[in-house]
């Protein structure tokens, strides 16, 4: 089973290294869905121990994730411009289950510009492959998916290979974050400007240097 996680170290992400051209061209899909983060609450309780101030974070303040302890299936939810953010350690068999489910999707190579920074169009939709970071409010009416990310047959999908399922309106998601075909939600889940500092610390809100 999946395990799960909440993250609660939030920093100024600085350094004369990163770039934070991204949080300013940050998605208007998703801000449009910042009222449903509550729904998420009940279920992805958050740990309330912010450095920033609250205008700091409404303005996209940078977020710093320790992902050290993070293990394969699991996911760590952390907070930006009070979204949540979903970082999940892939497995092998889900990576390489991804390629094959392009046919099913709507937007199987990221075409919509607006769902993902550049360096994230790739058949992953992340910068490590077996790192996932997504914004995870469904794209349909910003209700908070489930994380079903074992390859299991499941009562709304015999063949799931491992994604996300929105109870609400049946959106489904692979485990890119990529919207399936003839649901609801119309586009992927997005995808923030992120980079990482080192192999154990994730900043979330701050493009890659050169991106």
């Amino acid at each position: 089973m999946a395990k799960e996680v909440s993250s609660g170290s939030d920093h100024h992400g600085g350094g004369a290294q990163p770039v934070d051209a991204g949080r300013r061209r940050f998605l208007t899909a998703s801000t449009a869905v910042v009222g449903a983060v509550g729904v998420a609450g009940a279920a992805i309780p958050f740990i309330k121990s912010w450095n920033p101030s609250a205008r700091a974070k409404l303005a996209g303040a940078p977020v710093t994730v320790d992902i050290s302890s993070l293990t394969e299936g699991q996911r760590i939810t952390a907070e930006w411009r009070g979204q949540p953010i979903w970082i999940v350690k892939r497995s092998k068999a889900v990576l390489e289950a991804l390629p094959g489910l392009d046919g099913t999707l709507r937007d199987p190579k990221s075409m919509n510009p607006d769902q993902q920074p550049k360096y994230a169009v790739n058949e992953f939709r992340s910068i490590k492959p077996e790192i996932s970071v997504l914004v995870g409010l469904c794209t349909h009416l910003g209700c908070s998916p489930e994380m079903k990310a074992e390859i299991r047959p499941e009562p709304f999908d015999p063949e799931w290979k491992g994604g996300y399922f929105c109870p609400c309106h049946k959106s489904k998601f692979d485990m890119a974050g990529r919207v399936y075909q003839g649901v609801p939600a119309p586009t992927n889940l997005p995808v923030p400007p992120h980079h990482f500092a080192d192999d154990n610390t994730l900043v979330i809100g701050v493009d890659p240097q050169g991106a």
